[in-house]
């Protein structure tokens, strides 16, 4: 791969809106840019939000840009806020929720990459018309090798 420089505000840049799930993401690096090493996307997450516990193949780093998050680890609870990075390793349990009064916004690295565009668009597409069904949507996460375990976490 030849070395490439990528802007902060790239043309490549796609944002994906979610809003039964209060997110907005935009990868910044995409599994093509990177040779399939690494994504790197930039997430915001309203307040009261975030996935379900899950557990997938590919480790994931969280570098807390803004705001306050609770994680839940292999069932261990912690908050991690701005300048805070959480590393969770590929196939580990895992969730957060976001704790703060307004939106937060974490800098997510997932190794090795995977379509992150294609995934959470379609995700998008599963639940525009609201909250689907938990079978509907651990069917959806197992096509990418991904496993839900259970409900988002509360604070």
């Amino acid at each position: 791969m030849a070395f490439q420089v990528f802007h902060s505000k790239s043309s490549d840049d796609q944002t994906v809106k979610i809003p039964t799930i209060g997110l907005e993401l935009t990868v910044r690096l995409s599994q093509d840019a990177s040779g399939g090493l690494l994504n790197v996307m930039d997430t915001v997450n309203a307040p009261r939000f975030g996935p379900p516990l899950h557990r997938h193949p590919e480790a994931e780093v969280f570098r807390v840009m803004e705001g306050e998050y609770l994680y839940e680890v292999e069932g261990k609870r912690f908050q991690a806020s701005t300048g805070d990075v959480v590393s969770v390793p590929g196939g580990v349990a895992h969730t957060f929720v976001n704790i703060s009064d307004g939106p937060s916004r974490q800098l997510v690295m997932l190794l090795p990459a995977i379509d992150a565009l294609a995934f959470f668009t379609g995700l998008g597409e599963v639940m525009a018309t609201g909250m689907p069904d938990r079978a509907a949507l651990a069917a959806y996460h197992s096509k990418w090798g991904m496993e839900l375990l259970g409900p988002p976490i509360r604070a």
